[in-house]
C-alpha cells in the first residue's frame, strides 16, 4: 500500500455474529407466526439477501508477498499496457525502479524486477475456451517490453499472468518477495484504486507512461524472449 494508505475495507468480524443471529431470528419468527409456508418465504429471502450481498461485496483481504530470502529489492512491474518501442516509457519505468526506489540497492548489487501482463482473452477465445493465443499475445507484449526496459539499463524476468489485474498480482505475489510494487497503467483507477488498498507492500504508480507500440523490434528478438518467459 501507499505510504499514506491503510487497509481498511471489509465486514468487522464481530459483525459475522450478528448476521447470523438475525438470519437465525427471522426465520424461527416466520415458523413462528406464520407456520412452515410463511418460515420457509423468510429463509429462502434470508439465502437471496446473502447471496446478493456475497456477490456484490466479496470479501477483500491484504494482499501480502512471499517472505524475501535476501536484503534485495525486488520490483513487481504490473502492465496495464505494454512498454512496446516507446523509449520514453521504458526511460520512465527504469528511472522508477532505479533512481527513486522505496529503499537503495546494497553495494554490488541490483534489483531484482518481475514485469507481469495480462492475458486478456476475447470473447470468441473465451467461449470457445482457447486461451492460447491470448497466452501468446501477452507472452509477446512482455519480450517486447522486458527488451525495452533492456534498453533503458534494467533486466528483468517476465511472466504473463491472470486477465483480471488484481488477481494477477495476488497470484504472483504468492512466490515473488516483492519488497515494492510499481504499477504502469492509463486511466484505470479502480484497479490501481483497489491494490493501493490491500497491499501490504509499498505501492506506487506511473499513469499513462505506457505505450501502444512494440513493432519495431525485430520478430527475432521477439522468438528468442518467448523461450524465456514462463508458460
Amino acid at each position: 500500500m501507499s505510504e499514506s494508505g491503510s487497509f481498511d475495507k471489509g465486514i468487522p468480524a464481530w459483525l459475522f455474529p450478528v448476521f447470523v443471529a438475525g438470519i437465525a431470528v427471522t426465520i424461527v419468527a416466520g415458523f413462528y407466526l406464520g407456520g412452515p409456508g410463511l418460515g420457509m418465504a423468510v429463509g429462502a429471502l434470508d439465502a437471496a439477501t446473502v447471496v446478493v450481498l456475497a456477490v456484490r461485496e466479496p470479501p477483500l483481504h491484504p494482499i501480502a508477498p512471499a517472505t524475501p530470502r535476501d536484503s534485495r529489492r525486488h520490483v513487481l512491474v504490473v502492465l496495464e499496457r505494454p512498454l512496446g518501442d516507446d523509449v520514453a516509457a521504458s526511460e520512465a519505468v527504469a528511472r522508477a525502479i532505479r533512481l527513486e526506489g522505496l529503499r537503495p540497492d546494497e553495494p554490488g548489487t541490483e534489483p531484482d524486477v518481475r514485469l507481469i501482463f495480462p492475458c486478456r482473452a476475447g470473447f470468441l477465445d473465451r467461449w470457445a475456451s482457447d486461451l492460447d493465443r491470448s497466452r501468446h499475445r501477452a507472452q509477446r507484449e512482455l519480450v517486447l517490453s522486458a527488451a525495452a526496459l533492456a534498453t533503458a539499463g534494467v533486466e528483468a524476468s517476465a511472466k504473463a499472468g491472470d486477465e483480471d489485474v488484481v488477481q494477477m498480482v495476488e497470484d504472483e505475489l504468492r512466490t515473488f518477495p516483492a519488497t515494492e510494487v510499481l504499477y504502469v497503467g492509463g486511466g484505470e483507477e479502480a484497479t490501481a484504486q483497489a491494490l493501493d488498498e490491500r497491499l501490504l507492500v509499498p505501492f506506487r504508480r506511473l499513469a499513462g507512461t505506457a505505450g501502444q507500440g512494440g513493432g519495431a523490434l525485430e520478430q527475432q528478438r521477439v522468438d528468442e524472449g518467448l523461450r524465456q518467459i514462463s508458460p
